[in-house]
């Protein structure tokens, strides 16, 4: 009995890749969507690309990047000793003076690979610059899919060793906005509009950072029988509800880092006076 699902006698699929192989659905039209289908991944990739051109900028620029009690969360911990002597910061000088160019590069590659690996930003980069998929119900444009089971994809595997790096740069990103509860002259007590923009900045940074697939697994994966593990039962329900909005977190926790190292950039550029509440 016929089931109306056949393809037809005439194959309509035209030569090609992606979806058109012989071993793919045979679709009559190029693309089973005929909306603007091509808006999300198109603002997806403009925002990442906003993003890469302006933290690559900071990276290399080498400069105001500190601003007593700021530091810039790109240069956080500062690895080298070309670094700006920062006073009871994180001045943790393992490389030395052959160390020529930005600290920054050295720290960035923590929570660049963890943003990287993540599972969100590879559905976004991967529709937003490779098209692999570029949408729901889209025709795939390459001749064939290996997924992340080849170089370099598959380096998306260590995933879980990043979260554990980006757990100490949260950590010591909270240590810097604990220091900027400090006057410019590093005296206690005292809040300025900065250690405001340093607070949400922790917080995004830590509930995009705990909303991590890896964190979910770590938290509650393996366990047979969640009665006998009441605390990490806990954990694994508010690590899952941080998760059900890690998309917005990603994205709201990219753009406070964002927004703390361009504002530590014009205090210490002195283009702007950083104003203090008390």
């Amino acid at each position: 009995m016929a089931t109306g699902t056949e393809p037809p006698a005439t194959d309509p699929r035209p030569p090609g890749g992606g979806v058109h192989t012989p071993t793919r659905a045979a679709i009559r039209a190029p693309h089973l969507r005929t909306d603007r289908w091509w808006l999300a991944p198109a603002a997806t990739a403009a925002g990442l690309l906003a993003f890469v051109v302006y933290s690559t900028w900071r990276a290399f620029a080498n400069a105001d990047y500190y601003a007593a009690p700021y530091v810039s969360p790109f240069y956080s911990p500062c690895l080298a000793e070309n670094c700006e002597p920062m006073r009871a910061g994180p001045n943790w000088e393992i490389f030395g003076s052959w160390w020529g160019v930005s600290p920054a590069i050295i720290i960035l590659i923590f929570p660049l690979g963890f943003r990287l690996t993540c599972y969100y930003y590879r559905k976004a980069y991967y529709r937003g610059f490779w098209a692999s998929p570029p949408a729901c119900a889209v025709a795939e444009p390459h001749k064939k899919y290996t997924g992340e089971t080849r170089f370099p994809l598959i380096l998306q595997n260590v995933h879980r060793y990043f979260f554990y790096a980006a757990l100490l740069v949260a950590l010591v990103l909270t240590y810097d906005t604990v220091l900027a509860f400090r006057d410019e002259h590093y005296a206690w007590g005292h809040m300025g509009l900065g250690t405001l923009v340093f607070l949400a900045n922790i917080v995004l940074i830590w509930a995009y950072t705990l909303s991590c697939h890896s964190c979910r697994h770590i938290v509650g994966g393996k366990l047979k029988h969640f009665s006998r593990h009441p605390v990490r039962y806990r954990m694994w329900q508010l690590v899952g509800k941080l998760n059900a909005r890690h998309m917005q977190l990603a994205w709201a926790s990219l753009l406070s880092v964002a927004l703390a190292d361009f504002y530590v950039y014009l205090v210490a550029s002195g283009a702007f006076d950083d104003p203090r509440f008390f």
